[in-house]
């Protein structure tokens, strides 16, 4: 660039590629274009000095470290988090912060600190779009207002095991529901000028070796299942950035993947914004480049200098690609107003977004068991209650997941702060006290002790999952299940408060007369748990993800080729998803395997009815919407919510007896009826009513019967009619 180009783009105080008359992705090739190639070069990753990833303590070696090693180790891994900026060109450092359940991560030592929301397996629970607009407004607001312009989240990634080390990143089990709410997440964070990246793409859906695996999925499977809500969030969400996987699909690595990074995502669904690689997932520099990868993060292992000059060099690369990947990225950039906003870090409204994580967390929590109507709790009939459970449950909050995601909170409600904080509110003197039960469980006695004394005890156990390593089971560690097994048998008014990062097995459940699943809950998990247990609130969550009642029920159960894979011959793992599209409640209800709780199953405080069920036309050409009406009636005492479900039986050899197409939830007063008007619209990105068709390599509705069903959860349908497809 010459110094004269310098002068006539500046003598106005504005450089060409600032005049916003011009659309986003003019700005963007004007910008690339007065670039010089070692600026290119510097802007395609991150700035992170260069580190031997696989040279990092693995999961079980950082759980067993100290707090203040941890601490260091975090340090050395999330410093300069970030794109160096170039001053000559008004290019500003470029920040980037994880997600999805809050800002994480984020550019800088130490990452700021954020409102730490409950895990997204939570959002799932709540069935409410609403909730998600909610909590997307959140993440995008304190983004902004930390100064980040990407917030890497929402992850749409699917629990196709109950023990996937990152499922509380995760939504759900179903591919509609998923792609639901993180369309909602994604619009939110958005909203806020903020860079929303669905990860991770596509088919990370374990821990356990991803930096090796290789994913063997059939083509119907993949996007009928994993693709889909992906494709949700970008044709529906309008998201700005994808970030790319660790793991290979058909034995190409993801971030070299032209198929899925090019063909799928850009070519067939119209993908305008640009791709990132996992933290240290790229493999390559031309391989990576010519796939459709457009930024390498944390640092610049492939797409430094040497690599980039040397392919360019022997034409395996060619500068236009380069150009290409800095153009998608820029255009985005400009598309939020990124090269104008100065940096100032601001204040985040810590009560007010807390507030607003404590409505969100106690409408997502699912009641799982309430025999004898025991909860609600009277808030005064009771003179002591003690809390009693393991020191992650029971004295702080519960923050969830750990890794990359985790939240660093600005404040906490402990249980037993936020249990006198609401029986306060409720006028009550009732005295709380609590048991930390060593992991040993060297202290149980004195537990069971404090059990026998207390008029009502309040028994919290879990899982908390981390990126980095799969469960071992989706069963508790057995000193919890003998603690919780053993206390059931102590006071008859035993409440269990489950606090989970997945769905678990409960082989004590026989002794239980009532259990609430919280999830881990972030910040407000004190006040959320007891406006649950004292009817604050009245729980309204759904399974998002089946809960089954044995290990030898899951679909991996004596199948080493499903779960964790084998290796074939080529020296890494190789996963089969042999159980094609029976996968969640698709592989119980095919299976006839009852489970524990079914996908979208949770009871309420008060009782509801559902009429009038009427489905219109009965006979259509498979391309006009098809309208499911129902009447929701509350026919109990309080106020709650119901979340009625559509699911539709496809008249297609090799297809699950159900798939989810629809769901609204309804909040309503006691006596309280109200008509629900869902829609099947073949045409809707989710494709409802389609199958994958090889020889149109497309979505097709094929002719047939298909079953429309209506109930609230996958194995409670009761109503049920029939449309012709001709």
């Amino acid at each position: 660039m010459t110094n004269q180009h310098h002068t006539d783009t500046e003598k106005n105080g504005q450089f060409p590629w600032m005049d916003k008359s011009l659309s986003p992705r003019e700005r963007a090739e004007k910008l690339v274009a007065a670039m010089t190639l070692e600026q290119k070069i510097a802007q395609l990753h991150g700035a992170m000095e260069t580190i031997n990833i696989y040279a990092l303590p693995s999961a079980d070696e950082i759980n067993a470290m100290s707090a203040e090693e941890q601490d260091q180790l975090m340090a050395q891994i999330q410093v300069q988090r970030h794109v160096k900026g170039i001053e000559e060109l008004g290019i500003p450092r470029f920040r980037i912060t994880n997600g999805p359940v809050g800002v994480g991560m984020g550019d800088g030592h130490p990452s700021p600190s954020a409102t730490a929301l409950p895990m997204s397996i939570g959002l799932a629970a709540g069935f409410d779009p609403g909730l998600a607009r909610e909590y997307g407004d959140i993440i995008g607001s304190e983004t902004a207002t930390l100064g980040q312009h990407v917030l890497e989240g929402p992850g749409v990634c699917l629990h196709r095991t109950p023990i996937a080390g990152r499922n509380f990143e995760y939504f759900s089990e179903d591919p509609y529901l998923s792609g639901v709410m993180g369309v909602e997440v994604t619009k939110a964070i958005q909203k806020h000028g903020i860079i929303a990246m669905g990860k991770h793409y596509v088919v990370n859906d374990q821990e356990y070796e991803r930096f090796r695996t290789s994913v063997e999925v059939d083509e119907h499977v993949l996007r009928e299942l994993y693709l889909l809500p992906f494709e949700m969030l970008v044709k529906d969400g309008d998201i700005a950035a994808i970030m790319s996987a660790y793991n290979r699909v058909r034995g190409v690595y993801a971030t070299e993947n032209r198929y899925i990074l090019n063909d799928i995502l850009r070519d067939e669904w119209g993908f305008q914004g640009y791709v990132q690689s996992d933290f240290w997932s790229c493999r390559s520099a031309a391989g990576s480049l010519n796939a459709g990868m457009d930024h390498e993060m944390p640092d610049a292992k492939w797409l430094n200098e040497t690599n980039v000059k040397n392919a360019l060099e022997d034409t395996s690369l060619e500068i236009q690609t380069v150009d290409r990947a800095l153009i998608r990225r820029y255009t985005q950039m400009f598309r939020f107003g990124q090269f104008e906003r100065p940096y100032n870090p601001g204040e985040i409204d810590a009560k007010g977004h807390g507030a607003i994580s404590r409505k969100i967390g106690s409408q997502t929590a699912v009641l799982l068991k309430n025999e004898g109507q025991m909860l609600p709790l009277d808030p005064k009939a009771y003179g002591s209650i003690v809390i009693i459970g393991q020191s992650e449950f029971v004295d702080d909050a519960c923050n969830g997941g750990g890794g990359s995601s985790k939240v660093t909170p600005l404040y906490t409600v402990p249980p037993v702060e936020g249990m006198q904080n609401v029986l306060q509110g409720l006028g009550s003197d009732t005295k709380v006290s609590k048991v930390t039960v060593a992991k040993d469980l060297s202290n149980l006695e004195e537990a069971k002790s404090a059990a026998t004394e207390a008029d009502v005890v309040i028994l919290m156990a879990g899982l908390v999952a981390t990126e980095g390593a799969d469960l071992p089971s989706p069963n508790m560690l057995n000193d919890q299940n003998r603690m919780v097994d053993e206390l059931l048998e102590i006071n008859p008014q035993t409440v269990v408060v489950m606090k989970d990062s997945s769905p678990v097995m409960m082989p004590w459940i026989a002794k239980a007369k009532a259990i609430l699943e919280a999830w881990n809950q972030g910040t407000e998990d004190g006040h959320v748990v007891a406006d649950l247990l004292f009817g604050v609130v009245n729980p309204s969550g759904k399974v998002p993800t089946t809960y089954a009642a044995s290990e030898g029920d899951l679909l991996y159960a004596d199948s080493p080729e499903r779960y964790p894979g084998t290796d074939e011959g080529n020296g890494f793992p190789v996963i089969r998803y042999s159980e094609g599209l029976n996968m969640g409640y698709r592989w119980f209800q095919s299976q006839e395997i009852k489970p524990l709780f079914p996908f979208g199953y949770g009871l309420s405080y008060t009782s509801f009815e559902l009429s009038g069920f009427s489905v219109t036309p009965s006979q259509t050409d498979g391309q006009s919407p098809i309208t499911v009406n129902v009447t929701v009636t509350n026919t109990g005492k309080v106020a709650g919510a119901e979340v009625v479900q559509v699911y539709l039986g496809i008249p297609v050899k090799g297809q699950p007896p159900k798939r989810l197409v629809g769901f609204q939830k309804v909040y309503l007063e006691p006596s309280e009826s109200r008509e629900v008007t869902l829609t099947i619209d073949p045409n809707s990105t989710n494709h409802p009513m389609s199958v994958w068709d090889y020889y149109d390599h497309d979505f097709v509705v094929k002719p047939g019967e298909y079953t429309v069903y209506l109930g609230t959860s996958s194995e409670n349908t009761p109503y049920k009619e029939t449309v012709i497809v001709e």
